[in-house]
């Protein structure tokens, strides 16, 4: 049995139509109908990921807080 892959859309009413089949009519097929994983959107980089704050409510000094107001804070993923 050889398989034949096709990508498609679903329509607004929930439909598939798939035109040119390689098979004669009558001929039983099996269809396995699967979604793709979506694009992620470059906007949103951090989206779902996973924050750990160090020691979120303990004080931080002056010197330190301008440190780390110009150097991005690293997320562990």
């Amino acid at each position: 049995m050889q398989p034949y892959r096709v990508e498609t859309t679903v329509s607004p009413d929930r439909l598939l139509i798939i035109r040119g089949l390689p098979f004669r009519a009558g001929e039983k097929v099996e269809v396995i109908v699967l979604s793709l994983p979506r694009k992620r959107d470059k906007r949103y980089l951090l989206r779902g990921k996973a924050i750990r704050y160090t020691a979120p409510f303990d004080s931080i000094a002056e010197k330190d807080w301008n440190v780390r107001r110009q150097r991005p804070i690293m997320i562990q993923q």
